[in-house]
């Protein structure tokens, strides 16, 4: 496996892999990589000859309040799972590699960007869209794989490499799971030992509104008013939205006959955590 640190070194390598006929896969991640990443590592390496893996905690996606300088980073922990996981190649660019200071262009995605996480992290999706674009252009992947978890970043995606005429396939990972429910996150480091047993609420409360739906519930807004008694009753969450969505369109909806989208962001303690599910 090769690491590299220029969008030079990178182009390189993927030229010869190109010269010599061969696939390439693409896992684009903040960094300090769980099962969850590795998930999509393992996919990419299954379905491609070659992969790439961007580890970058990228700032044009945090907002002035954001937790920008305490993001969790372990470099070298990271290569050593890019490299059990699969990848031929791991890109650490710093900012100043992947931004100019001038830098003046931005990619915005319209609609789909004012709900769930975008209503309330104004710029956070601009941010995503500028990155990822980015990383296209540098590693021009065949195939981008993305995890379900970050289920309005997907969609998103998803659309601007639609509307941009990408020649990528956007490959959907399903969630990784701790084995109590808690979904995989680089987050969940932040959490003191009370909180971690507090944020199996998200799971819980969620599988509560799956039970009501397989039951034959069609109303949304019941639907939402399980989710959120259920994390009412524990008292180091705090809710930041509880949303149901089309799973397309992102769109509130009110009575449940197509495939929807159930979404939550809840803070235990001072750490915001997300969850999902689609039906």
């Amino acid at each position: 496996m090769k690491t590299a640190n220029t969008i030079k070194e990178v182009r390189e390598t993927v030229k010869e892999w190109r010269k010599q006929g061969l696939s390439i896969g693409f896992v684009p991640t903040m960094g300090y990589l769980h099962e969850g990443h590795m998930s999509l590592i393992e996919r990419a390496a299954k379905e491609n000859d070659k992969v790439v893996v961007s580890v970058f905690v990228n700032p044009t996606q945090f907002g002035p309040n954001e937790d920008l300088d305490n993001y969790p980073r372990s470099l070298e922990r990271d290569t050593e799972i890019c490299e059990k996981s699969g990848a031929n190649l791991v890109f650490f660019p710093e900012a100043s590699e992947m931004y100019f200071e001038d830098k003046s262009t931005s990619v915005s995605v319209s609609g789909l960007t004012t709900l769930l996480c975008g209503a309330k992290r104004p710029g956070h999706f601009d941010g995503v869209c500028l990155v990822v674009s980015k990383f296209f252009n540098i590693v021009t992947p065949d195939r981008a794989y993305f995890g379900e978890k970050d289920a309005q970043q997907l969609a998103v995606i998803k659309r601007f490499v639609r509307d941009l005429n990408f020649d990528i396939e956007i490959v959907g990972c399903p969630i990784v799971r701790e084995c109590d429910g808690l979904a995989k996150s680089s987050r969940n480091a932040y959490l003191s030992k009370e909180e971690r047993k507090s944020a199996l609420i998200l799971s819980q409360s969620l599988n509560k509104a799956k039970e009501a739906l397989s039951k034959g519930e069609t109303s949304a807004n019941k639907i939402k008013d399980i989710i959120i008694n259920s994390l009412s009753t524990e008292p180091l969450a705090k809710m930041d939205y509880v949303e149901v969505v089309d799973s397309l369109s992102l769109s509130p909806v009110e009575n449940i006959n197509a495939p929807i989208l159930v979404a939550i962001a809840v803070y235990i303690g001072k750490t915001r955590l997300i969850d999902n599910f689609t039906y």
